[in-house]
């Protein structure tokens, strides 16, 4: 006897409770997480602060989770934080993001770490994402995949001492260590 999984899709998200919990929908199964610790949250702030001097110069807008950000009708991910280059932000919508953000910051937790390591990297690489930033709050490490035509490409990981430059904005670097401030 053949099993009949439901699929989900984005128009399944807007009947889902507001419940606290982390929905999302990758490659049409459901995936619900609680909400983040303390310490993940200090870490997804302080990623902003960087990105946040990057807005106020005009290199695009960041924007933290909660937010949907939909890849197509079986694809809808929450990251951490997403960065959108100012040429490309009519992807922003009043209700959510059409398409992938320039690129992603995952903070690695016990729930979501073999997800975030694992689909989400794919469907991030899949989509069209030019970077994916994987913080690592126990190894106070920052592991970045920039996109090829291959696939994409490990850089790091990288430590508290070191300073990290992005293609996107050459001409900032970004001080490893200060994503772990308390």
């Amino acid at each position: 006897m053949d099993v009949i999984r439901p699929v989900f899709t984005v128009e399944d998200l807007a009947h889902l409770p507001d419940n606290g919990n982390l929905h999302e929908i990758l490659q049409g199964d459901l995936a619900v997480s609680p909400s983040p610790k303390p310490r993940h949250q200090r870490v997804v702030l302080n990623c902003a602060d960087f990105f946040r001097a990057l807005e106020h110069e005009g290199y695009g807008e960041v924007y933290t989770a909660p937010l949907d950000v939909v890849l197509d009708r079986y694809n809808v991910v929450e990251p951490d934080l997403i960065f959108i280059r100012t040429d490309r932000l009519a992807i922003v919508t009043d209700a959510n993001v059409q398409g992938a953000p320039d690129l992603v910051v995952e903070v690695l937790s016990l729930g979501t770490r073999d997800r975030d390591l694992g689909v989400k990297a794919h469907l991030h690489a899949r989509f069209g994402v030019n970077e994916y930033w994987v913080v690592d709050p126990d190894d106070q490490t920052l592991t970045i995949y920039r996109l090829t035509a291959e696939g994409y490409q490990r850089h790091g990981p990288y430590r508290a001492s070191d300073n990290v430059v992005s293609p996107l904005f050459s001409d900032k670097s970004l001080i490893v260590a200060g994503i772990f401030r308390a």
